[in-house]
Parts: structure tokens; C-alpha cells; sequence
């Protein structure tokens, strides 16, 4: 089973009886899932099994779901005769026709025609009979969404390796800069001692003290530590098959986490730079992964 995205649309139908029952499905990104099912009425009954058909195909994300019933429905119009009615209707036309001296010929069709005597009347679907039907066009519309939702996450996924392998590269050359910089400054440190004691000889002893305090504060090996184990688990949860989209959101938070701690220690210009450019991606990724389930 391949990621999935959160975003995604499906459609599936089935026909019977001379109609089409249609559903259609629309998916975006949520943090749980919340799914909106629309049906016509006296559909009700087939709501609760829809949701946990949906509950198979989707851990999260919001899902709206609309079906439509088009076609023949002459099966179920029953016409109604109000032979009562029909009767009282008679009765008053031959009375009308006797005060008015009128020659009154009735028929069947002409009394039929006066209000209310012929009532069509719609009757309830049978869910019990369409509901096989209905499963059936929500199975296509799922199946239908998942397509679309594996290759999205598929293209997800190629633009989050390419952001990772730049994040890495960026990372790479940041670790290469980072023992030249503190040479820099040991440098720097003595050339300023130098100048402030004028020719006062310099304890080699303290000199040592100060660079080793610099160094300290400089020392980025535990943060360079974390984001080779964050690479590492963001690539293997790529290959998962599992819903690992809360996962992926975590392990960004934890990058930018590191990120922020290793440009405050190391506060140099070029580095400086290179830090922003790996977050601007991590908030890339951010984006991205927020997408995936």
C-alpha cells in the first residue's frame, strides 16, 4: 500500500431499474477525518454504512461526499383514485344539471379531470433493495479518489526527496565550514589579546582556557547528530507504506527545532545564510507533508 494524499476526487455509478445512482467525492487536507455525506431523502438509512465505507479508504482529511439519483422513476408513482370524491362530483354536476335545466352527459375521463379525484402520489425508494446498488457506486468513487490520491502522494513525495537531498547538501557543507570558522576565530581571539596587551606575553595556559571556551560554545555536534537521524527517519517514513503524515509534520518541527539552535551557536554570516535556505525548505516541506495522511 503506497502513501496517499489527503487531496483527491472520485466518481462511480451504478444503474439499475432504469436509473443511475452517482456519487461523487471530494477530499482535502484536515487533521482527523471528517466526512460530509449528502443524500436524497428517504436515503438515511444508507448513511451510516457510506461513513464506514469511507472510515476504509480514509484515516484523515475532509471528505464530502454527494449522491444523485437520476432516471425513470415511474416505478414508484402510484396514482390514487378518490372514488368518494368522484362520487360527490357527480352528484353535484346532476344536481347543477337539474336546477338548470341542462342536459348533463358525465363520463369517466371528465370526472377524472376535476381536482383531486386522480392524486399521483411518489412513493419511498426501497433501501433494503438499492442499497447493494448504492455500495457499488461509493465503492467506484472510493476506489476512484484513491487513484488520484496515490499519485498525488507520489509527486509529493518525489518533490520531498529533492528538497531532503538539497537539505542534506546544504547540511554537508555547513559541517565542512564549521572547523574552518572556529580557526578563524581562535585566530581572531589571539590577534585581539595581542592588540589589547600590547607586549604583555600571553598565558599560553589561558589562551588555551578562552579557545576551549569559544569551542564550547561553537560545538554543534549534538544538533549535526540529530538532523542525520531526522534525514534518516524522514527518508525511511517516505518508504513506509503506513499513514505517516503526523509523523513527517513531527520530525519537520524537530528539523527547524535544530536548525534554529545550530544558527545561534554558530552565528556567522555565509552559515547564517545557508541556515535560512534550510529552513525556507523545511517550510516547503511543511506544506507538503501537511497533504500527505
Amino acid at each position: 500500500m503506497a502513501l496517499k494524499s489527503m487531496t483527491g476526487y472520485g466518481r462511480g455509478e451504478s444503474v439499475s431499474k432504469n436509473r443511475v445512482w452517482a456519487v461523487e467525492i471530494k477530499c482535502v487536507n484536515n487533521r482527523y477525518l471528517d466526512a460530509k455525506i449528502k443524500l436524497p431523502r428517504d436515503y438515511g438509512a444508507l448513511e451510516e454504512p457510506i461513513r464506514k465505507k469511507i472510515g476504509e479508504y480514509h484515516r484523515r482529511g475532509r471528505v464530502d461526499m454527494t449522491l444523485t439519483v437520476t432516471g425513470d422513476v415511474s416505478d414508484l408513482v402510484k396514482v390514487r383514485l378518490d372514488t368518494n370524491l368522484a362520487l360527490e362530483y357527480k352528484k353535484a354536476l346532476e344536481h347543477l344539471s337539474g336546477r338548470l335545466d341542462l342536459d348533463c352527459s358525465l363520463n369517466a375521463q371528465m370526472i377524472a379531470t376535476l381536482p383531486d379525484v386522480l392524486v399521483r402520489e411518489q412513493l419511498p425508494e426501497d433501501v433494503e433493495l438499492i442499497g447493494p446498488v448504492v455500495e457499488l457506486a461509493v465503492e467506484k468513487a472510493l476506489v476512484s479518489c484513491n487513484d488520484m490520491r496515490e499519485r498525488e502522494a507520489a509527486a509529493l513525495v518525489d518533490d520531498l526527496r529533492n528538497r531532503l537531498a538539497f537539505f542534506s547538501i546544504t547540511l554537508a557543507e555547513i559541517e565542512v565550514d564549521i572547523p574552518i570558522i572556529l580557526i578563524q576565530r581562535q585566530e581572531l581571539l589571539t590577534e585581539r589579546l595581542e592588540k589589547l596587551l600590547g607586549t604583555v606575553n600571553l598565558d599560553p595556559m589561558r589562551l588555551a582556557q578562552e579557545v576551549a571556551i569559544l569551542a564550547d560554545k561553537t560545538d554543534v555536534t549534538e544538533e549535526m547528530v540529530r538532523l542525520k537521524s531526522h534525514i534518516s527517519q524522514f527518508e525511511s517514513l517516505l518508504d513506509s507504506s503506513d499513514q505517516v503524515g503526523r509523523k513527517l509534520d513531527f520530525l519537520i518541527q524537530e528539523f527547524l527545532r535544530e536548525v534554529n539552535t545550530l544558527a545561534s551557536k554558530i552565528s556567522d554570516g555565509p552559515i547564517a545564510h545557508k541556515t535560512v535556505e534550510l529552513k525556507s525548505e523545511l517550510e516547503k516541506m511543511r506544506e507538503q507533508v501537511q497533504n500527505i495522511e
